[in-house]
């Protein structure tokens, strides 16, 4: 099972208040695709997650968006 969280035009730290509702609402073992397009947010994001216990699996650059994978 997989899910999308699309955070474009969402400023940090809102972007990973707005990632933790959704996460928090996704059963164990699901991966999830986070969109961001805040710079700020892509370095933040990831760190904030795997400190919440999330398996952060990759943070792809693709033009002025970044994907960020990561497993509830």
């Amino acid at each position: 099972m997989s899910e999308l969280i699309d955070l474009r035009g969402v400023p940090c730290p809102l972007s990973w208040a707005k990632a933790r509702v959704r996460l928090e609402e996704l059963a164990p073992g699901t991966d999830v695709e986070i969109w961001l397009d805040d710079p700020k947010g892509v370095r933040d994001l990831p760190r904030a997650a795997e400190a919440q216990g999330y398996h952060v699996s990759d943070v792809v650059a693709a033009g002025a968006l970044w994907r960020v994978l990561l497993q509830v």
